[in-house]
């Protein structure tokens, strides 16, 4: 794996009283470019991809295809947003890994070919160090350090962040994302893709305890979703075996008590680490960051807790390239640039880019 540490830019940029860099965000089926100037997102677009709707999830070489298509006319848009020239950005981030591999060819090859042709240097980030930092962008911010918990559709965290690039994972999945939990009960209940949303939806109005799932046991602040998917495949067969119309009967009590139990999970291991760690500044990220059920438990349990709680804006829960410019903001003023022969990595060590 080549370096991305390191000051490997040939030609050392620029120290000007202004840094403009244009983000690119590729890592799944959302096609974004933002521009930051002094860690302010100035633009900050997203191209959805809908062509997944009808197979139930991403595809991924339509995901590469599509990307294809939309990276030129989503970069022109976001500069002519925030009515910077190319000629202006002193650098081109871009989201190195984690991810489908596709597409993240599709947004590193875009950048190291933009960055070469105006002459300024590469700077690669880390997707869920981004969604971390997605806290900091707007007021208020929580002060360092802080505890996030990060959860989507791939991914489920616990980070303790002491600095803009000083980031540790205490807790993470052992098996399944509880973005997949969601993802996957939508899909038991005939909801169409993305059925994470829908359920949400949903949930606001049935009852959450009218159906009970099993909460898993994981030592430490670890999580565990697995378990819980299969119970929810076996509940429904056998209920459905009954009553052939039960979930069409009761999808709101059903959403509603699967949403509040995966909350439940979520919660009890963040409450956790808040004691043990003693750090009250409590934040989420991540695409299920936008869930109301989970954010309402957060500001919930921060009331009673005397917690200090900070939720992004919806725009920077999804995948967007605003928080991969502003976490590369940072790394700019750190000096961390990327060789020109840096490649996408689709699981992306959490080390490999920051220590």
């Amino acid at each position: 794996m080549n370096p991305v540490n390191e000051r490997t830019f040939k030609g050392k940029p620029s120290s000007p009283k202004s840094i403009t860099l244009l983000a690119i965000e590729s890592s799944c089926d959302e096609t974004s470019a933002a521009v930051i100037r002094d860690g302010k997102v100035l633009s900050n677009l997203i191209a959805n991809q809908r062509v997944h709707e009808q197979y139930g999830g991403v595809v991924p070489e339509l995901a590469s295809r599509a990307h294809v298509q939309n990276i030129v006319p989503v970069v022109d848009q976001a500069l002519q947003q925030a009515g910077v020239r190319k000629d202006e950005l002193q650098a081109i981030a871009f989201t190195q890994s984690p991810g489908l591999i596709g597409s993240l060819l599709v947004g590193t090859c875009f950048a190291k070919a933009m960055a070469t042709a105006l002459h300024i240097p590469l700077i690669a980030v880390h997707h869920m160090k981004a969604h971390v930092l997605a806290n900091c962008i707007d007021e208020p911010r929580p002060d360092f350090p802080f505890l996030c918990l990060t959860v989507s559709g791939g991914h489920t965290q616990i980070v303790r962040c002491d600095d803009y690039l000083q980031m540790e994972i205490i807790g993470q999945t052992i098996d399944d994302a509880a973005g997949e939990a969601f993802d996957k009960t939508a899909k038991l209940l005939g909801l169409p893709y993305p059925g994470g949303p829908l359920i949400d939806r949903y949930a606001q109005q049935g009852n959450p305890h009218r159906f009970n799932f099993p909460r898993p046991q994981v030592e430490g602040y670890d999580y565990s979703f697995s378990g819980l998917k299969t119970a929810i495949l076996y509940f429904l067969k056998e209920q459905t075996a009954k009553d052939p119309s039960f979930v069409e009967h009761h999808l709101a009590d059903i959403c509603a008590s699967v949403q509040q139990t995966i909350i439940d999970i979520l919660m009890h291991k963040l409450i956790k680490a808040v004691e043990d760690t003693g750090i009250r500044q409590v934040c989420i990220a991540g695409g299920v960051s936008a869930n109301k059920g989970l954010r309402k438990a957060l500001q919930d349990e921060a009331r009673q807790r005397g917690w200090q709680a900070y939720i992004p804006d919806f725009q920077y829960c999804t995948d967007n390239a605003g928080m991969i410019g502003y976490l590369a903001y940072h790394q700019y003023l750190a000096g961390q640039f990327a060789d020109p022969a840096v490649v996408p990595s689709a699981r992306g060590d959490w080390k490999m880019i920051l220590s």
